[in-house]
């Protein structure tokens, strides 16, 4: 009987995995049968992964600010068309979700409201418009050829982004009523009067001569000018609006100049 104990013993023994010391083995393994280099602990294995991970973000993926301005930007664009379309009264977020590709969700995680959502896209697409006729400033060698590309300038504008001007003076417009508003048409009031500034005094440059008006009232007189042109292409004759505009802007900006 003892022998018979002393056999299956011995058997046991030599299963692998069976032994107390083939258990603790497998229990607790030693660095290098984990794959961590040697002298390294788990928590320094660790470690290394996550810098190469954090490090492959950075190559690869930008911060989580850019990715929430670039959706904020792609959301402006989607709702200028309807904002455009509508105006500010008749428009809502849940108007611009289901007019576009972003759920109404999406829309509200992004914009708390319907103000702020109209403010940044009026901001967003004045941000690109308003360098627009720096390249005809900058080129420009005489008074006629700056009126030329300038009143060509307006009218092309005015033709392939009317309703996003309707909805600029359509905002300003509120602003007089909605104090929420105010703050952002002033600083866009003032990017486009500093705009509008920069092609009178290249024109009175050109001319030799001094500017006669404060850059605010140059800035009614062809703004006005504008607004007059697009009322017209708009709701009476297209072309006759634009075709005024540009006689009125050759007409107009002589009287800029002193003397």
């Amino acid at each position: 009987m003892s022998r018979s104990l002393t056999l299956v013993k011995r058997l046991l023994d030599s299963r692998p995995g069976t032994s107390g010391h083939a258990s603790r083995e497998r229990r607790v393994r030693s660095p290098a049968r984990l794959g961590w280099p040697h002298g390294q602990d788990e928590n320094g294995a660790r470690g290394a992964v996550r810098r190469v991970r954090q490090g492959a973000r950075e190559d690869t993926t930008p911060p989580p600010a850019d990715r929430y301005d670039e959706r904020r930007n792609q959301l402006a664009e989607s709702a200028l068309q309807t904002l455009g379309e509508l105006g500010y009264a008749r428009t809502s977020l849940r108007e611009i979700a289901n007019n576009s590709q972003f759920s109404h969700g999406v829309v509200h995680y992004y914009f708390a409201n319907k103000t702020e959502l109209i403010v940044y896209c009026v901001r967003h697409y004045k941000a690109q418009c308003v360098r627009r006729y720096d390249g005809l400033v900058a080129h420009s060698t005489t008074p006629e050829e700056l009126l030329t590309s300038f009143a060509a300038k307006l009218v092309e504008t005015l033709q392939l982004e009317a309703p996003m001007h309707r909805l600029w003076y359509d905002l300003r417009t509120q602003s007089m009523f909605e104090e929420p508003l105010r703050e952002a048409v002033l600083m866009i009031d003032q990017t486009l009067e500093d705009m509008i500034w920069r092609v009178v005094s290249r024109y009175a440059e050109l001319s030799g001569a001094d500017v006669a008006m404060t850059p605010a009232a140059a800035y009614g007189v062809l703004d006005g000018l504008f607004q007059q042109a697009l009322l017209g292409y708009l709701t009476a004759e297209p072309q006759e609006a634009l075709d005024t505009m540009t006689d009125q802007v050759h007409a107009l900006m002589p009287l800029t100049l002193r003397g």
